[in-house]
């Protein structure tokens, strides 16, 4: 069976690190409010020369580098983020041109908010399966706090920039332990448009507006959509959470990666866990968790992991590989 392979995987963080404590001299909030009611201690802030397309850049060299292969080797790229360098063209054209990789190919960016990174695989990988590429360098990347109302306590706590990056790669696979994407549920509910947006967009205020939330709503909804999308992917590729080597969630808020885990009845120990450190990145939180715990030895080769995420629409999904 043709299965879409991961071969590298990278990330990139601003230069400029901001602590709770920094953002205190700020917005009218202190450490121990945010730790209490997000987790997150500390957060990556773009500087003005470091932009999505700059980020998933160099996320992308660290995941090219990791693979062991030259960029022009890639000729598909999926680029998820909210916050393009530009309403058109894609960014992924930009990280395209600035990587090396094989022009002709193909390079868009996906639009699904912090489930972006979850819809770009699915994509990626359907199209790996399909043949219409051979190596694929799918990225989530965004610099969320370009659109935030810094004096908006509630939500400007919660975010940070950054990217993630990974490399897969079509490869024939036989047997049981068959590496690769075994299963992947993405869903979408506009219903909830209101509940996580932005209030501008070119077709409507002509702005880019800032990112609006109603945050116990989204908590609830988060909770009971994550739980049913993870026994979904699981009962689909016909394995159990008791098979799992490890859980990479969107990184969005503690309460919410404690809560999913419960209902799966996952130790703790098998959450992949760093909003404390990058805060919610949207799309990039999820390639960001799975590079830092690739990179620091606790996922290895042969690893069960469950990839999920949800964000504004609402939109949401998982996806489980066998790295």
């Amino acid at each position: 069976m043709l299965r879409s392979v991961l071969i590298g995987t990278g990330s990139a963080l601003p230069r400029t690190a901001v602590s709770n404590a920094d953002l205190a001299q700020r917005v009218n909030t202190t450490d121990e409010w945010i730790v209490e009611r997000t987790g997150i201690r500390n957060r990556h802030i773009a500087e003005a020369d470091e932009t999505t397309a700059t980020l998933a850049t160099n996320a992308g060299r660290h995941a090219l580098d990791a693979a062991g292969i030259d960029a022009a080797s890639i000729d598909l790229i999926v680029l998820a983020t909210a916050t393009p360098d530009q309403t058109f063209p894609a960014s992924a054209t930009i990280v395209q041109s600035a990587l090396g990789c094989r022009a002709g190919g193909i390079a868009f960016d996906v639009a699904a908010v912090c489930s972006g990174f979850l819809y770009a695989v699915g994509v990626a990988d359907s199209m790996l399966r399909t043949g219409m590429a051979k190596r694929a360098l799918v990225i989530g990347a965004e610099t969320f706090s370009r659109i935030l109302d810094w004096e908006d306590r509630g939500t400007c706590v919660l975010f940070g920039d950054g990217a993630g990056a990974i490399v897969l790669e079509a490869q024939e696979q036989e047997g049981d332990l068959q590496r690769g994407i075994l299963a992947t549920r993405l869903h979408a509910d506009g219903a909830h448009n209101q509940l996580l947006f932005v209030d501008g967009g070119p077709s409507t205020t002509g702005t880019v507006g800032k990112l609006r939330m109603k945050g116990r709503e989204v908590f609830r909804h988060a909770v009971v959509n994550l739980a049913e999308v993870l026994r979904e992917v699981l009962g689909e590729a016909g394995f159990s959470s008791d098979d799992l080597d490890w859980l990479v969630p969107h990184q969005a808020n503690a309460r919410i990666l404690d809560a999913t885990a419960r209902k799966l009845n996952l130790p703790p120990e098998k959450v992949i866990v760093t909003v404390d450190r990058h805060a919610n990145t949207s799309a990039a939180s999820v390639p960001l968790a799975l590079d830092q715990a690739v990179r620091d030895g606790r996922i290895k080769r042969g690893d069960l992991v469950m990839l999920e995420a949800m964000g504004g629409g609402f939109t949401w999904g998982a996806s489980l590989l066998r790295i």
